[in-house]
């Protein structure tokens, strides 16, 4: 756990821009991808790299999709290096197409794509369709993509992943005896924090064992943006996210706000070589104990979520289950 005192620090907050935090930053000849790049902050996040001149593929399970937003952004950006790529993160076959197609060095891998709050749904594995694409998809290809990312930051210095997680983290740790609610009642919020607390996990155990690679992972909280995310949503939970927003405990983000700080972690030097991090509003967010009230810390991170030993299972029992497809 962090002290306050030794947490890192940018210039940027929550009102920042993802075209602010790479302006005056040249990502020419940085190869880099963005999942779920059709929609939502994954655009944006997309619009961003682009703009600072990255070559940038956009892996995403709609391609028609994924080819609308590509022309959009050469249209606004000026930059024809904008690729478009299937990948379906429920569907473990096109996670291992995807990898098998890449070729040369990856500098950049930011794992935006994700589902929230769906009903209660299984992969044909019998895995919780929202731990299966939020973190197990991402998993796989991460795993897939190490080489690449090795080599990537054998020519740059360093390789950067994002891991996109959230302040559902909060509510719930990850039940290593019932990962797929195959005995315990099914909640969708419960389902999506487990999913989300998995990604820091994940993220905090990547960096302990690629930093002698040069592969960092930070996960970040883009914060609170009205998407198609929330299509799941029941209404008493949209009703209740606008009583916060009019009480001031929350102000729902732009998207290009919301793709900030993913941009932070992606090309901020405050968080070169290193990572293991959790960000909220560009910053590196504090923690607190877990059982903290959620409402009462939208902000922090709970320290199931930067347990070394759970970060050491959670690695163990995503590659058994990764292992079993074979």
């Amino acid at each position: 756990m962090s002290a306050a005192s030794s947490l890192i620090t940018t210039p940027f907050g929550a009102q920042s821009t993802a075209d602010e935090v790479v302006e005056g930053i040249d990502l020419s000849g940085t190869r880099a991808i963005v999942t779920g790049a059709s929609s939502g902050i994954g655009v944006e996040t997309a619009r961003s790299l682009a703009r600072a001149g990255a070559d940038v593929t956009l892996a995403v399970r709609d391609v028609e999709a994924g080819t609308r937003v590509a022309r959009d952004l050469t249209a606004t950006t000026g930059n024809t290096a904008i690729h478009v790529a299937h990948l379906d993160l429920a569907d473990q076959s096109t996670v291992n197409r995807f990898v098998d197609a890449w070729s040369g060095p990856l500098h950049l891998l930011i794992n935006n794509a994700g589902i929230m709050a769906t009903p209660e749904l299984h992969t044909p594995q019998g895995w919780e369709l929202q731990l299966a694409t939020n973190h197990l998809g991402h998993f796989a290809l991460t795993l897939g993509l190490h080489d690449a990312l090795a080599a990537g930051a054998a020519e740059r210095g360093e390789a950067r992943i994002v891991a996109l997680s959230s302040a559902g983290h909060l509510f719930a740790p990850v039940d290593f005896d019932d990962l797929h609610f195959r005995r315990r009642p099914y909640g969708p919020m419960i389902a999506y924090g487990q999913s989300k607390t998995a990604i820091i996990l994940f993220a905090r155990e990547a960096t302990h064992r690629w930093a002698d690679d040069g592969i960092t992972a930070n996960a970040v909280n883009p914060g609170g943006i009205a998407t198609g995310l929330q299509r799941h949503f029941p209404q008493e939970v949209l009703d209740q996210f606008a009583r916060h927003e009019a009480e001031g405990v929350f102000t729902y983000k732009t998207v290009q706000q919301g793709a900030a700080t993913t941009l932070v972690a992606a090309v901020s030097p405050e968080f070169a070589h290193t990572g293991g991090h959790y960000l909220d509003d560009a910053q590196e967010a504090h923690t607190v104990p877990n059982d903290a009230d959620p409402t009462e810390n939208p902000h922090a991170v709970k320290q199931w979520a930067l347990d070394p030993a759970a970060a050491n299972e959670l690695w163990a029992v995503s590659t058994d289950l990764l292992h079993n497809l074979a």
